[in-house]
């Protein structure tokens, strides 16, 4: 694999939100890319944390492709067919893919517009007073002016301040910050991811998600889970919260949902989501009938592929081969959602750039961790192939 190269296209008329890529894909299959050169790439990142089932796959394709010849959207002035089923999928695997939970679901475009819908929520249930969402130090709720409030991260806010008021932080996995902090008299909810992710991969004590609930019980707080990164069988569960016996109120995911069709959603308990009349909260795009198929889709095949257990199976072995290779200190997460600890003197940005200049695609949450979310359908060769690569990178010195 020679180099990856910046290619010469012109992105004059994109707004400059992003660093000039190093390289330009152009087709996927699977866990495979290839770039605007031929050069192949094996995808360990699966656009963060998105294509769960692979790049290209063809059950999604092909409803997709089916969908527009179909209906594509119509408002939801009116119904479609594939909204409600897939709501009731979602609302069963919530409840352990068994029975279902009981629970009602908004369908967004992103797990922004998700978040967003969780926070109006929370604010209608609680009603007037009680406003405040407190959510915890680095942690990533999205980039709308509310989620970027509820977002962790004083760095992110400053080039947009002020900020909307209402939000506040505590540690995370700090159960005494948070029980000092939730005033049952103006908190509404406390929103947490089970496995932080854009932080790198931080995991929270055993017994964290099960003191929050019982904190939120005791005063009648509402538990909101963002599984946005973690749900849809990414950590070797449905969703992230289910490593413990703890039920959130609320739910909101979106990433994996369509396998790359942009779509997401926020669950909520049939009481709570009772707070939400008609005209309360909408989405011109959310739930439409192309959207919807592509996600329909997708659980059928995250179903019928079992894709916790296959998560559970494949992480294992990923994370014995990593912890295996020298210049990594160790290995956070759950399933196919992990973060690789470097050595003192490694920069993960540079050994990042260096992985995806030997044809594979990881990136670096923070300066001292390489995030690894590869396909849940990634087969035992490509872990080898991608472990390979990563400690041939080490082995080179990159980033020292």
């Amino acid at each position: 694999m020679t180099s990856a190269t910046t290619d010469a296209l012109d992105r004059s008329a994109l707004m400059h939100t992003y660093p000039e890529p190093k390289v330009t894909f152009v087709r996927g299959e699977g866990s495979i890319l290839w770039d605007t050169e031929g050069r192949r790439y094996l995808d360990f990142l699966g656009g963060l944390a998105v294509t769960s089932l692979g790049h290209a796959h063809p059950a999604v394709a092909e409803a997709v492709a089916e969908q527009a010849r179909t209906l594509v959207h119509v408002s939801n002035l009116f119904g479609n067919v594939v909204g409600p089923t897939v709501a009731a999928t979602l609302d069963r695997l919530i409840g352990g893919g068994v029975d279902r939970a009981g629970g009602q679901v908004f369908f967004t475009n992103s797990g922004a517009e998700a978040n967003e819908c969780a926070l109006k929520l929370a604010r209608k249930w609680a009603g007037p007073g009680r406003h405040v969402v407190v959510s915890t130090a680095d942690s990533f709720h999205g980039r709308t002016l509310a989620t970027l409030a509820a977002t962790g991260q004083p760095a992110k806010h400053a080039p947009f301040a002020p900020m909307p008021v209402g939000f506040e932080h505590v540690p995370y996995d700090d159960i005494d910050a948070l029980d000092a902090t939730c005033d049952p008299s103006r908190v509404a909810a406390i929103l947490l991811e089970p496995i932080q992710g854009e932080a790198g991969v931080i995991m929270p004590s055993s017994d964290y998600l099960t003191a929050v609930r019982a904190l939120c019980d005791d005063r009648g707080i509402l538990f909101m889970a963002d599984e946005i990164q973690t749900g849809l069988g990414r950590t070797g569960r449905w969703f992230g919260f289910q490593h413990t016996s703890v039920m959130p109120d609320v739910i909101t995911m979106a990433k994996a949902l369509g396998n790359g069709v942009p779509i997401g959603a926020c669950w909520a308990t049939a009481e709570v989501a009772a707070a939400f009349g008609p005209g309360d909260h909408g989405s011109t795009f959310g739930g439409q009938p192309l959207a919807t198929a592509a996600a329909a889709a997708t659980l059928a095949v995250m179903e019928a592929e079992d894709v916790p257990a296959r998560a559970r199976r494949a992480g294992a072995r990923l994370t014995a081969a990593l912890e295996a290779v020298d210049g990594i200190t160790s290995v956070r997460g759950h399933g196919l959602l992990l973060g690789a600890a470097l050595a003192a003197g490694a920069g993960a940005a540079d050994v990042a750039a260096a992985a995806l200049a030997a044809g594979l695609v990881v990136n670096a949450p923070r300066p001292d961790t390489i995030r690894l979310a590869p396909s849940l359908l990634v087969t035992d060769e490509e872990i080898d192939e991608a472990v390979a690569i990563l400690a041939g990178v080490l082995a080179g010195g990159a980033g020292s």
